[in-house]
């Protein structure tokens, strides 16, 4: 036996029953953190300004497929880049397994109206039916509060 007493017998072999969990719960706390820290930067994806509307909206969550429009008009599935040839294909993919075919359209406020219609085009030949837009709620100042609870 690797484990036994230096007598022979088996016996005393007490102190190396226990397993000391302490380093691994300090590690495991520390990749919590570091997960908890990370999680948040990587959902942000890319910085594009919305812009605003006045009409209250549906919320896109984590599930649902988000299709970004760059200011110069590229494609973006999260940040990864798809190119204008290939996002039919892409959609394709995507929504071959999907019961609901729904796709959210982020689109930067200046980029150009054709480039957003080529992608509801691609969307449209992809197969899916549903599509919305994506946009901020509008801008309300201090004064417009104010004005709404008054009245």
């Amino acid at each position: 036996m690797a484990f036994s007493a230096p007598d022979g017998t088996g016996q005393g072999n007490d102190d190396l029953a226990e397993i000391n969990i302490i380093p691994l719960v300090d590690v495991m706390l520390v990749l919590l953190i570091i997960f908890m820290v990370a999680a948040p930067l990587s959902l942000s994806g890319l910085q594009v300004d919305l812009p605003h509307s006045k009409a209250k909206g549906v919320a896109a969550t984590e599930a649902n497929v988000i299709l970004t429009v760059s200011k110069e008009g590229g494609y973006f599935f999260e940040k990864n880049r798809v190119s204008a040839a290939d996002l039919t294909i892409k959609l394709k993919a995507m929504f071959e397994n999907k019961p609901e075919k729904q796709l959210f359209i982020r689109a930067d406020r200046s980029v150009d109206y054709g480039v957003v219609v080529d992608a509801m085009s691609a969307a449209r030949l992809a197969g899916i039916k549903k599509m919305a837009m994506l946009t901020q709620p509008p801008k309300t100042s201090q004064s417009q509060l104010e004005g709404s609870k008054k009245g």
